[in-house]
């Protein structure tokens, strides 16, 4: 395997974290700590759009290889 594997629930908990970086971003009363908030919103929304690219082609790989395995299973029958 090239990567780690990125499943539904880590997609979730990136998202989570990152809409507590904008509530934490809106709460703050200094701008410094504003923007450190902002940018981690950034940075986990950014790790969600990662992990969604990898559901998305795992679904497209699953989608392919069962459309190869009804193929085979077509030209099996016509044998």
């Amino acid at each position: 395997m090239a990567g780690p594997v990125v499943r539904s629930s880590n997609l979730q908990f990136f998202l989570d974290r990152a809409d507590q970086a904008r509530a934490e971003a809106e709460a703050a009363t200094l701008d410094h700590v504003r923007e450190r908030f902002r940018r981690s919103e950034a940075a986990w929304y950014a790790l969600a759009e990662k992990a969604q690219r990898g559901v998305d082609l795992r679904l497209e790989d699953e989608q392919r290889k069962a459309a190869g395995a009804a193929s085979n299973s077509d030209e099996d029958s016509e044998d």
